[in-house]
């Protein structure tokens, strides 16, 4: 994989991105990976926030075991 090193970036932006890796819990080279994959491949979010939202949207669920979803077919089978 290669390598991108960016000169003479404003002050400013530079603690823009490190106050946005922060917040987001990411490095801020992660955060400018992100940012790159972002601005070059729109419409399709990196797997990383696809498995973020996933996991937000599923936050406070119960799971459901898979022995338990064995037995109810089972059952369900036993029964016809």
């Amino acid at each position: 994989m290669g390598q991108l090193l960016v000169r003479k970036v404003d002050d400013g932006l530079i603690r823009l991105l490190k106050e946005r890796a922060a917040l987001a819990g990411r490095s801020v080279e992660s955060e400018h990976r992100l940012l790159l994959e972002q601005a070059l491949r729109p419409g399709k979010p990196p797997f990383i926030e696809r498995a973020r939202r996933h996991l937000a949207a599923t936050r406070g669920r119960r799971q459901t075991d898979s022995a338990e979803l064995t037995r109810a077919d089972r059952d369900a089978n036993d029964e016809t």
